[in-house]
């Protein structure tokens, strides 16, 4: 087990024996509970209207857009159609740090939220990345292999040294990384096994692990990449 697992994993003891939970501070379990409140409210506005409508409010997105972006709920709909009083303030349509969209739109459709500031600071980067790469003949910032096909980013290389961005989910600060084009992504793998960890989950075959992700929080795990369970730890996959 290479030093970084060892480490994250020592690291994610503590905070799940110090917290019992996966938000450790007070500012965190107040948006904590924000949040919780609106996706609950949204969640039975969706429900309702798919039991009426036979269809799902969501503002249409092409293929390409990615699952954890695509679905996002048409609000505008739900409250024209009565469905809902008003607009939570925690949505980005309030002048809130979240989209609310669906998953699991063709079985269990399911309300979560995607972090607008995650989704900034990764498109931050992307373009600090984008225009290395043009100004260095196509070569990339490229730190150490992460895992097989992605490389960490270093930030020391690019404007986007001062970056900095804590996970929605443990409130520690996130590994951004690459693929081989210069894509850039945050890697999940420490809130994954955390998650896993507080399941007591014992993960089989190929499955997607940030499905641990999506049982332990109202949050999406947006600009990521599948893990596989590899070795007794998550591992980004291609």
């Amino acid at each position: 087990m290479s030093t970084r697992i060892v480490i994250a994993t020592v690291l994610v003891l503590m905070t799940v024996l110090l917290t019992g939970c996966l938000y450790p501070d007070e500012n965190r379990q107040e948006r904590q509970v924000s949040y919780l409140e609106s996706v609950k409210r949204v969640q039975s506005a969706v429900d309702d209207f798919y039991k009426d409508q036979s269809v799902l409010p969501i503002i249409t997105a092409g293929d390409e857009v990615p699952r954890y972006e695509k679905y996002r709920v048409d609000f505008e709909k739900l409250k024209n159609m009565g469905y809902i009083d008003e607009i939570p303030s925690t949505a980005f349509e309030k002048g809130g740090s979240g989209y609310f969209l669906i998953i699991n739109e063709e079985t269990e459709p399911l309300v979560k939220v995607m972090d607008i500031n995650t989704v900034q600071q990764v498109n931050d980067v992307q373009m600090s990345v984008n225009r290395y790469k043009t100004a260095n003949n196509g070569s990339l910032p490229a730190g150490e292999e992460l895992y097989p096909g992605f490389l960490t980013i270093d930030l020391s290389k690019i404007d986007a040294k001062n970056v900095n961005l804590t996970s929605v989910y443990s409130g520690q600060e996130v590994t951004f990384m690459m693929g081989a084009d210069g894509t850039v992504y945050v890697d999940y793998a420490f809130d994954i096994m955390q998650a896993i960890q507080k399941e007591e989950a014992d993960p089989k075959g190929e499955e997607d692990l940030r499905i641990y992700l999506e049982k332990a929080s109202y949050y999406v795990p947006i600009k990521s990449v599948p893990y596989v369970w590899k070795d007794e730890q998550p591992v980004a996959k291609l």
